[in-house]
């Protein structure tokens, strides 16, 4: 099951399954209402969050990915809201200190924008790198949390 809404960064496609959501991405697709309570509750909590009302989501998520990425997508939603690291640190923190470019491609693959939050993660020399939802998506979500976080 998935729905489509509007939000400050575009449409997002939300999917779930019935005991958890299994994806957030941008979507050129038609608005779509949810139609179950799950789905409900992660547009309520994902326009809290683009309110700035929300700083951490508390949802049932199911990610499938090799062990490698699982690695990283737990370890994404250890970055707090307002807050970056880098692939390098990023790789430090799952204990592969020498895997960036391998944590780049995890990253790449996160199945659950914004949630599992991916676009905390920059260049190590602070740049904002490649997105999947988009550069200009990335940057939007990062003033978005650094406003609030230094409010």
């Amino acid at each position: 099951m998935h729905c489509v809404i509007a939000s400050p960064v575009g449409r997002l496609r939300i999917d779930a399954d019935n005991c958890a959501i299994t994806g957030v991405k941008r979507t050129a697709e038609a608005l779509r209402p949810p139609h179950s309570p799950l789905l409900e509750e992660c547009v309520r909590q994902l326009n809290a969050y683009f309110q700035g009302r929300l700083t951490g989501f508390d949802l049932p998520l199911r990610m499938a990915g090799t062990p490698f990425r699982m690695k990283v997508w737990n370890a994404l939603r250890r970055i707090p809201y307002g807050e970056t690291c880098s692939y390098g640190q990023l790789a430090a923190m799952i204990g592969q200190p020498k895997a960036s470019r391998a944590v780049g491609g995890a990253n790449h693959h996160n199945p659950i924008s914004i949630i599992v939050p991916c676009h905390r993660v920059i260049g190590a020399d602070g740049t904002l790198t490649g997105y999947g939802g988009g550069l200009d998506m990335k940057q939007w979500l990062l003033e978005h949390e650094r406003k609030d976080h230094h409010a």
